[in-house]
């Protein structure tokens, strides 16, 4: 799964909203195009930026923290019917701050918090792939988080839960899901005790942690079929303001369950020129809960297809092989 292509949706969704909210800021040129880098770098003047490791405490961080420019909440899950027919989904919501500091308004519109949803649903015996996004402003409550009882919701789209147990409910013409999810394992702090380094500069990093297993119940609707299902998801929590370096282009992550009871979680940062930065890591999860942290000389990955889209015309990579000693 690519995070750059969610991440360039993020940003149209951004540049569409940004004027309606902030009718008195500075217009900026539009671009065709936008690098992922820059999604996450530019504007970083005024907030908060992940320079160390930091205790993390819970529930606090599974809220959202204003301070910082972007976080999101990642789910993602392969589930099977009785049956064994199998359906992938992903739900993600980002938070994106417009500006660091409130500007002082009047209107109950008013809001400094974009969020923005992505849901998708992969019926692989169908052969068929869904995908829907969102977008809205912190206010009025149309969408927004908090940390406890624990939600993150945009409109109808929401994961909200409170000891342990997360519901996670989407839904986009035909095709929904309604499912709940529970960690099998301990929190796992990436990186340096959770802070993940992606860039050589102070700042160039996120705070973050997962939760590599959770097993997962619930319905899956498409069209007019109701499926009942099980499965196991992954969780995947981060929040930062300049992550990427000035070279990345963007980066592919990775999020396997092994067979063995065992989890991989690898990103790979990829440069202009095509090469694989140096601060691409990862995380080897033991089915004991044990992490044992990867650096990027610990992994081997290699493309070894790409796909190009027929509307953007932009080549993404596709197929990989990932080897780890």
């Amino acid at each position: 799964m690519s995070r750059g292509v969610l991440a360039l949706a993020l940003l149209a969704a951004l540049a569409a909203a940004a004027f309606a909210l902030w009718p008195s800021a500075p217009r900026h040129p539009i671009q065709a195009t936008v690098a992922v880098r820059e999604a996450l770098a530019e504007d970083r003047a005024g907030f908060a930026r992940a320079l160390a490791p930091r205790p993390l405490a819970f529930p606090e961080d599974h809220g959202p923290h204003p301070d910082f420019r972007t976080e999101w909440w990642y789910y993602t899950g392969n589930l099977e019917t009785p049956a064994g027919r199998h359906v992938g989904f992903q739900l993600t919501f980002f938070r994106v701050a417009l500006s660091p500091e409130e500007q002082p308004r009047a209107s109950a519109w008013a809001t400094r918090q974009l969020y923005v949803a992505h849901f998708a649903v992969t019926d692989t015996a169908g052969g068929r792939f869904h995908a829907a996004s969102r977008a809205s402003r912190a206010a009025l409550g149309l969408a927004g988080a908090r940390a406890a009882p624990f939600r993150v919701w945009v409109e109808s789209w929401s994961a909200e839960g409170e000891g342990g147990a997360t519901r996670l409910r989407a839904g986009e013409g035909d095709v929904a899901i309604d499912l709940t999810v529970s960690p099998a394992k301990p929190v796992v702090l990436q990186g340096d005790r959770g802070l993940s380094r992606k860039g050589p500069e102070p700042g160039n990093a996120s705070l973050y942690y997962s939760f590599t297993r959770m097993p997962a119940r619930g319905t899956v609707r498409l069209g007019a079929e109701a499926l009942e299902v099980s499965g196991e998801a992954w969780m995947d929590r981060e929040w930062s303001t300049s992550a990427l370096g000035a070279t990345v282009e963007g980066w592919d992550w990775f999020a396997v369950q092994l067979d063995d009871g065992r989890e991989l979680m690898v990103y790979l940062l990829r440069r202009r020129d095509g090469t694989n930065d140096p601060f691409s890591a990862g995380t080897l999860v033991a089915a004991d809960g044990t992490a044992r942290r990867l650096h990027g000389a610990d992994v081997r990955i290699e493309t070894l297809a790409h796909w190009s889209s027929p509307h953007s015309g932009v080549r993404y990579p596709a197929r990989w092989r990932l080897s780890v000693p």
